[in-house]
C-alpha cells in the first residue's frame, strides 16, 4: 500500500509540473492571431524602459502580462522581437490597458526566398 501511494504521488507531481510548463488553450475562449514584438523597439510604446513584449490588436499596441519577452527566444536575434514583428496565436483579455495572456504561441517565420524590392534570390 505504501508503494502504491508513493507511485501515485510521483505521478501526480510529474503531471502537475508538466501542466504548468505547457500553455493550455481554454476551449471557451477564442484564439486570435496578432502581431507580437518588442513594444519599445517596434510598436512605439515609451512608458516602460527596456525591451518588453507587446501585441497589436486592431491596430493598437498593448503591453503583455502573463508571459515574458525572454520566454520566446533571444529578442535580439535575427527573428527576435526587437528586430522583427512576428505573428502569434493568443488567448487573453485587455485588463487595465494591458493584454493579460493565458495562451501564447509564437508562429514560425515564413520563408519565401524573396529579397529586397520583390525579386528572387536563388
Amino acid at each position: 500500500m505504501k508503494t502504491l501511494i508513493t507511485i501515485l504521488s510521483v505521478v501526480i507531481i510529474s503531471f502537475s509540473a508538466t501542466a504548468q510548463s505547457t500553455p493550455v488553450k481554454n476551449d471557451t475562449a477564442s484564439v486570435q492571431i496578432v502581431e507580437a514584438s518588442c513594444g519599445q523597439c517596434n510598436f512605439g510604446l515609451t512608458d516602460q524602459e527596456g525591451c518588453d513584449l507587446a501585441v497589436k490588436i486592431n491596430g493598437k499596441a498593448y503591453w503583455v502580462t502573463g508571459t515574458d519577452i525572454d520566454k520566446h527566444g533571444d529578442s535580439h536575434s535575427a527573428g527576435g522581437f526587437c528586430l522583427a514583428v512576428r505573428k502569434a496565436e493568443v488567448i487573453g483579455e485587455i485588463v487595465d490597458g494591458k493584454f493579460n495572456v493565458s495562451y501564447f504561441k509564437l508562429l514560425p517565420l515564413k520563408s519565401d526566398k524573396k529579397g529586397h524590392e520583390g525579386h528572387n534570390h536563388n
